[in-house]
């Protein structure tokens, strides 16, 4: 176990995205900062965030453009204003709503004003980025501006000579789109900057970043455009067979997720190189990392690209214990959560336990009326961290007010006929479990409902777009909180 999460410490799971201001979606600027002084306030140490990865048109930050670059919808204005590359006429103070479009425009500008105006020490400091991260920026840089030239068509769909990574067609291009190209690596460059600036802000308010892997990535990416020899694709570079999960809780017919598979007897050849780097991108943003689906690595569920579900599929082995012993030679004091729900097999909590690793504990599923229900506090260990429900969970109040009578009363049976309302009967249990780390999403210490869930597993219609603003953190909702993380000795 990571020295991270050897004592017991409280969280908050919050999406960038969900911070409050006047934009289309939260970004790093004084809001975020904002945020860890009110982690600190209630004595939380830990920050969950979803990937920050650049998503797709659907928002989902599961199905992103490239492993390692950030969102530039989450850069700040303000701070790019701050630093005097914006020209006086486009100073952000009313900033146009923060509409996405006016917001890459804006940036663009300020990179025009960057080159012009910025320092020398900003200046090499911006080639020194460009440098160290080449091994994957230079792909995504170019694969960003082709995308853009041929209409966010996906990189099948490209000319032939493009979509092969033919040297002189990408020669010719790398000199075509030279200014596109360096204006995509400036926003890279900017979004870490001000991701860095953040983490160390954190760090000195002593609270922990806490990142979540997604264990695929999209086919529509960088990645697999640039690593084709990394994925399960045909000659045609398509593919045979996607990702997903069969029917489970979150959906009865399964989730075909579509993305493809990993080709492990490359990635073993290798010495699995490509995760190590996606790794260590990750490792250097945040100080706890979690891998989404972590039972793909032991095996993941195939199913025909042909089917429109997840239904008709098969479980297919995968070298799990010998991809995270390369990551464990490689970052040996790396802190590393399991994302171990769904179908869990003997093999899956084997892998994780022979590397110690803390897998998760979500309350909402623990009230079948089985005592030995994993999920039920009473049956959780140390190495552990506890939920009341996760970003793909109803918020607490809604999973609890959508229980018929005799289901709601299984619940307080359990939590001892509590007086606590929902959602705090559920916060309380979780902070109070013997889970080392307890992870709260926002929306329960806001007391929200179902109309304020983060995402609906299954459906591509209204997820990822929650926002909180801080009138509903009352001093009664944050007083409350802090009062549990105090209680059950997780504050600072």
């Amino acid at each position: 176990m990571s020295v991270l999460l050897n004592k017991r410490r409280a969280g908050v799971l919050l999406h960038i995205s969900s911070l409050p201001g006047k934009g289309e979606c939260g970004d790093m600027g004084q809001e975020a900062f904002n945020f860890i002084n009110f982690l600190h306030d209630v004595g939380a140490t830990v920050w969950q965030t979803l990937p920050l990865g650049m998503p797709h048109g659907d928002g989902s930050p599961y199905q992103c453009l490239s492993a390692h670059a950030g969102n530039p919808a989450f850069i700040s204005i303000e701070w790019l204003d701050e630093k005097g590359w914006l020209p006086t006429e486009e100073s952000c103070s009313d900033c146009h709503g923060g509409h996405a479009f006016w917001k890459s425009c804006l940036i663009g500008k300020a990179f025009y004003g960057f080159q012009s105006t910025a320092k020398k020490e900003d200046q090499l400091d911006f080639k020194k980025f460009c440098k160290e991260k080449a091994e994957w920026l230079d792909d995504f840089a170019l694969f960003i501006a082709l995308r853009n030239v041929f209409g966010h068509k996906c990189w099948n769909q490209w000319p032939e000579a493009l979509k092969q990574r033919r040297p002189q067609a990408l020669k010719e291009s790398r000199e075509l789109l030279k200014s596109v190209i360096e204006g995509i690596k400036f926003e890279q460059y900017v979004f870490f900057r001000q991701w860095h600036e953040l983490k160390a802000y954190a760090r000195e308010k002593e609270v922990l970043l806490f990142g979540d892997i997604p264990i695929f990535v999209s086919y529509d990416s960088a990645d697999v455009w640039a690593n084709r020899e990394v994925f399960k694709l045909n000659k045609a570079g398509d593919m045979d067979v996607v990702a997903g999960v069969p029917p489970d809780y979150f959906s009865e017919f399964g989730q075909r997720w579509g993305n493809p598979h990993y080709d492990w007897e490359f990635l073993r050849k290798t010495h699995y190189q490509w995760w190590v780097e996606r790794i260590k991108s990750q490792n250097e943003m945040f100080d706890i990392l979690r891998i989404d689906h972590f039972r793909g690595l032991e095996a993941a569920w195939e199913i025909p690209a042909s089917e429109s579900t997840a239904i008709n599929g098969q479980w297919v082995k995968a070298p799990g214990h010998e991809l995270l012993k390369a990551i464990q030679n490689e970052f040996p004091s790396l802190a590393l959560i399991a994302e171990d729900l769904g179908i869990i097999t003997e093999e899956v909590e084997a892998l994780r336990d022979d590397f110690n690793l803390p897998g998760m504990k979500i309350l909402q599923f623990a009230f079948d009326g089985h005592p030995d229900n994993p999920y039920l506090p009473m049956n959780f260990d140390h190495n552990s961290v506890a939920y009341t429900g996760t970003h793909d969970n109803d918020t607490t109040l809604g999973w609890f007010e959508s229980l018929n009578d005799a289901e709601k009363q299984r619940v307080y049976d359990y939590l001892g006929w509590s007086t606590l309302p929902m959602p705090d009967a559920l916060v309380h249990a979780a902070l109070g479990s013997a889970a080392n780390l307890a992870v709260i999403p926002m929306q329960d210490i806001l007391r929200l409902g179902s109309a304020d869930r983060m995402n609906t597993p299954g459906t591509i219609e209204g997820n990822w777009r929650w926002r909180f603003n801080w009138s509903q953190l009352t001093e009664e909702n944050a007083g409350r909180f802090a009062h549990f993380v105090g209680m059950f000795g997780r504050h600072l």
